[in-house]
């Protein structure tokens, strides 16, 4: 899923602490230094949910592995079980 970003979307202000020496760097760059850090963060904020997503699909992967496995063999701890 894409992160998408609406030009009509209420903006506000907030408070962040940055290096100043890199602001005054960045503000020699672009005009809009609020448009890049707010493209920045959608960029991030999409590839952070793209990760968790792929995490939780290797685990879910993994899960069915283990479960497929122990049908087919057992529990590991079958074998030593008091039960």
């Amino acid at each position: 899923m894409k992160t998408v970003i609406h030009a009509q979307t209420r903006k506000r202000p907030v408070n962040l602490t940055l290096n100043e020496d890199l602001v005054r760097q960045a503000k020699q760059l672009t005009s809009n230094l609020s448009g890049v850090v707010e493209t920045l963060l959608a960029e991030y904020v999409e590839r952070e949910r793209q990760r968790r997503l792929e995490q939780a699909d290797r685990v879910t992967a993994t899960i069915e592995l283990w479960n497929a496995f122990e049908e087919q063999r057992g529990a590991f701890a079958d074998e030593y079980s008091t039960l």
